[in-house]
């Protein structure tokens, strides 16, 4: 089984919990989440996790067949979502899928950062084009998705019924320990760091909670199958975290009550000392 297969596989099964046990006790029912990068890995277990909670999922990324399947199977469970083709790197398109949520939606109350791209090379072999596509989508799209979604979180904060709203952005451990031959990722994700932390002195005031995930090695498209495997050392692959382990830390995050925010969680393997 490729990998396209194996993740399509897993979101399937996955989908058939999303109305499951927990069905009774919804702590995010009747809210409207924003997930990017939601075709695979970190961001369709994050919208399967947020549908589970009882959201309604606006899901975005550049595979349309791959949001199809995701949509499906939330819906085949009684969730509602809506997928919305869109490539971030492309400036216009944020502003673009916020509006569309909120259209289809009439509201949005948590927003999701969870697209990336990463590239691994010396800064003297690299090519220059693949450190503007982690800079455009690891970074500004980041912020063009934040500053489109802030308006729509302000006012479910205010008049919504948890009384609070969510930005949550999926950076990585890299952003924290720069290593030789992963300088420009690393230096996206670093400057997401500070981009959330400014942001969540300014809007926590008005009960917009901002967080930061920061996974270590996580099975992904990205890392099993492209030049980011080599970040994990040597570390077997077997033990590295899944995508499910990073979407239980976002509902985790979201799903805590008005008076508390968790700003910030740093989750790796356990095999993993950097």
């Amino acid at each position: 089984m490729g990998s396209g297969e194996s993740e399509r596989a897993a979101t399937a099964r996955q989908g058939a919990s999303v109305a499951g046990s927990d069905a009774g006790r919804q702590p995010l029912a009747g809210s409207v989440a924003l997930v990017t990068g939601a075709s695979s890995g970190i961001g369709a277990a994050t919208a399967l996790a947020l549908a589970r909670e009882g959201c309604s999922l606006a899901l975005v990324a550049r595979r349309t067949e791959r949001l199809e399947e995701l949509a499906e199977a939330i819906g085949a469970r009684g969730g509602a979502s809506l997928a919305v083709t869109a490539d971030l790197a492309d400036g216009p398109e944020a502003r673009r899928t916020v509006d569309q949520t909120v259209d289809h939606f009439g509201r949005l109350d948590i927003l999701v950062n969870s697209a990336g791209f990463g590239v691994r090379g010396a800064v003297t072999d690299s090519d220059p084009e693949d450190w503007d596509r982690m800079v455009d989508l690891n970074f500004r799209a980041v912020l063009r998705m934040s500053h489109a979604a802030l308006p729509h979180l302000l006012h479910a904060a205010q008049d919504g019924p948890r009384g609070v709203a969510d930005l949550v952005t999926v950076s990585s451990v890299a952003g924290r320990v720069p290593r030789k031959d992963n300088s420009v990722y690393s230096a996206t994700k670093h400057a997401v760091c500070c981009f959330s932390e400014a942001l969540r002195q300014e809007v926590t005031g008005r009960q917009v909670r901002v967080g930061l995930v920061e996974p270590g090695m996580t099975v992904t498209e990205m890392t099993r199958d492209g030049s980011q495997a080599a970040s994990a050392h040597g570390m077997p692959q077997d033990v590295w975290l899944r995508a499910e382990d990073i979407a239980r830390s976002v509902a985790f995050m979201v799903t805590q009550p008005p008076h508390m925010a968790v700003n910030e969680l740093t989750v790796r393997p356990t095999a993993q000392e950097r």
